[in-house]
């Protein structure tokens, strides 16, 4: 038995009808390949987005826990600030360039001190640890500040120790 050298010589023709069957299976497979490529596609778009929302959320669970280890440790300075504050009060000498520097310290990373002397009195700001009755006011002021309330980086770190009027 011998071969034919020549492919195309062995070569059987093929109907029309067959032929067309089979142009119709190729068009057919490839139709399935491209859908299952647009569906991989599409799955791998959404890993990747859930990835990066992973990541996103993972540093600033990151950045959150950072923030409320260094509020804790300004949180164990603020007796150092009072400290000063009362000595500053009650005139010793040489306390008010500490006491600024250290402020200006824990500014420059988030802390601020209250404000509230002559403000209206919020409850989530001010722990009134006394009440002067006044005809005058219609909304309770905070009339006296025994002791200053700081924020660390927007949230209340300690409340004002004050007394209110009205």
């Amino acid at each position: 038995m011998s071969f034919p050298h020549d492919p195309a010589d062995a070569a059987v023709p093929f109907s029309d009808e067959e032929e067309a069957a089979a142009e119709a299976a190729l068009d057919f497979d490839l139709a399935s390949l491209v859908k299952e490529n647009e569906e991989r596609l599409g799955q791998l778009q959404r890993l990747q987005a859930d990835f990066e929302n992973f990541r996103k959320q993972a540093q600033k669970r990151s950045a959150d826990e950072i923030d409320r280890s260094t509020g804790k440790f300004v949180e164990d300075l603020l007796p150092v600030l009072d400290a000063c504050e009362l000595a500053f009060a009650h005139g010793v000498d040489g306390i008010e360039p500490i006491w600024s520097a250290l402020l200006g310290a824990l500014r420059r990373h988030g802390l601020e001190p209250l404000d509230s002397l002559g403000a209206p009195f919020n409850p989530e700001q001010h722990e009134a640890v006394m009440h002067v009755q006044s005809e005058d006011e219609d909304e309770p002021m905070v009339s006296d500040v025994m002791r200053t309330g700081y924020t660390w980086k927007g949230r209340i770190l300690r409340p004002a120790m004050v007394t209110v009027k009205g």
